[in-house]
């Protein structure tokens, strides 16, 4: 009769411990929690070479907005393979062909108990470069570029990325 009581007992104790995000796929990119950082502090969170792009986050102070983090364009020259957008507007899913690429954890060093997650997702395009010529490198010429976009029923699509921010642990005072 012990036994009985005893593993729904468990099971209840261990469903109450287990995080609201456990349902999350496994990212493609697995990495340990970050360094603690002091409010006010930005620091790159993660580089994006292929969107031209670095996110950028900082603990703000604010018990309203705790954390902020913004992506950065990293050069003017930089040309995109790939772009970021608006998490609102993209909601990814798994459904959606969206793949969860990556969970960035930062530590608040004021607080230890609380951290800022984000969460990267991904969604693959169609578009991919040539293939390497004899020297090595992948060349694009303007009339084949033309004549195979003419041929073309849809245009190729970039590979997509977002980004979405959520606090975890409990508020210090």
């Amino acid at each position: 009769m012990r036994q009985t009581v005893a593993l729904p007992l468990l099971a209840a104790c261990l469903a109450i411990a287990t995080p609201a995000r456990a349902a999350d796929p496994a990212p493609e990119i697995q990495r340990p929690a970050g360094t603690p950082q002091a409010v006010g502090t930005v620091h790159t969170l993660r580089q994006i070479p292929e969107a031209c792009a670095r996110l950028e986050g900082a603990f703000t102070g604010d018990a309203a907005q705790p954390y902020r983090f913004a992506p950065v364009r990293t050069s003017p020259q930089c040309q995109p393979r790939a772009r970021f957008v608006d998490i609102e507007k993209a909601k990814p899913s798994l459904a959606a062909g969206w793949k969860l690429n990556d969970i960035i954890r930062v530590p608040d060093a004021a607080c230890p108990s609380r951290q800022a997650v984000v969460r990267v997702w991904r969604k693959p395009g169609s578009a991919t470069p040539p293939a390497a010529d004899g020297q090595g490198q992948s060349r694009i010429y303007l009339q084949e570029a033309k004549q195979q976009a003419a041929g073309a029923a849809q245009a190729p699509s970039l590979t997509l990325f977002a980004a979405r921010l959520d606090i975890e642990g409990k508020g210090c005072k």
